[in-house]
């Protein structure tokens, strides 16, 4: 790979670029000079002399003037560009301009246009900006930049994915909790616990069991074998299964399931295990943008009163 970061893919490719044009240009020449051929006795020929379906007759007629100069028009404007901006290999142009550039031009416009704003609530409490109108506004723009190719446009989260909707969290759902989060990233797993439990029977046992925990159908005499079985689960989801968030353990006494609660999938998930993570977006959006869509996330569980006069 570090073969593409030497001096002469920077040659290969500026070579070729101005060839291709150069050979536009001569192509276009070639094929817009008009050869007029001559009959016998000196008028035009108004054909090249191709017939095809013995009434088919090309005609020799050139290129229409306007499309000729609209061609070289192109060409000149493409070797323009080149000379201007960067194209011709490691050549960063007359310019020197590039993407890295005006994107952090951009940022730098956009902070000093909006900093002052997101300086405003990051002096609130999460709270009291779930609460303003146009910090929730504001919250719901970067929710679904960021946020909801995973968790939905609705925050209600898919198979693999939490609901931030609802009252169930893992890791607590108090507003610098999720704030911690959103800054911080989550990293979740849970080790494959097949070879620990033993034979497929005592997974299915143990699934059994589970899915006891939060009401759902089990056949009872399985839930007895499962039990005692259970207990290598029970130091990350607690002895009862009501999971421990200073872990980020799932409470499998309730009917909330974050890849589905049937039989199959429970066996699938002791078996295999599970593996989740969520980015960091603290180095990102920095510390005062995410106050805000942590307000806002805080908010679609909370459900808050904004109102107008919120400032």
């Amino acid at each position: 790979m570090a073969d593409f970061f030497n001096g002469f893919w920077h040659w290969y490719i500026a070579v070729i670029t101005v060839l291709s044009i150069l050979g536009c240009g001569i192509l276009l020449w070639t094929q817009s000079t008009h050869r007029v051929k001559l009959r016998a006795d000196g008028t035009p020929e108004r054909t090249t002399g191709h017939v095809w379906d013995e009434d088919l007759t090309e005609l020799n007629t050139p290129m229409p003037r306007w499309w000729i100069v609209l061609f070289y028009l192109t060409i000149v404007f493409g070797a323009g560009y080149l000379f201007l901006y960067p194209g011709l290999g490691a050549y960063t142009g007359k310019l020197n301009w590039n993407s890295a550039g005006e994107y952090k031009a951009e940022l730098k416009q956009a902070r000093n246009d909006f900093g002052p704003l997101f300086a405003k609530y990051a002096g609130q409490d999460i709270e009291a900006v779930a609460r303003d109108p146009q910090a929730h506004a504001i919250g719901e723009r970067l929710f679904l930049t960021y946020c909801a190719q995973c968790h939905g446009s609705d925050a209600r989260g898919s198979k693999g994915f939490p609901n931030l909707a609802d009252q169930d969290w893992l890791h607590g759902g108090e507003p610098a909790t999720i704030k911690r989060t959103i800054m911080q990233g989550r990293v979740g797993a849970m080790p494959a616990m097949g070879a620990a439990l033993g034979s497929d029977k005592d997974i299915e046992s143990v699934a059994h069991y589970v899915r006891n925990l939060s009401g759902l159908t089990a056949d009872p005499i399985k839930v007895a074998f499962g039990k005692p079985k259970f207990a290598a689960c029970a130091a990350c989801h607690g002895p009862e299964g009501k999971g421990n968030p200073l872990l980020g353990a799932p409470n499998l006494a309730d009917k909330v399931w974050l890849y589905g609660g049937s039989q199959e999938t429970v066996m699938e998930t002791i078996r295999k295990g599970r593996s989740n993570t969520m980015p960091a977006f603290g180095e990102f959006l920095g510390e005062e943008k995410v106050h805000v869509l942590a307000a806002y996330v805080w908010s679609l569980s909370n459900q808050p009163i904004v109102t107008a006069e919120a400032k």
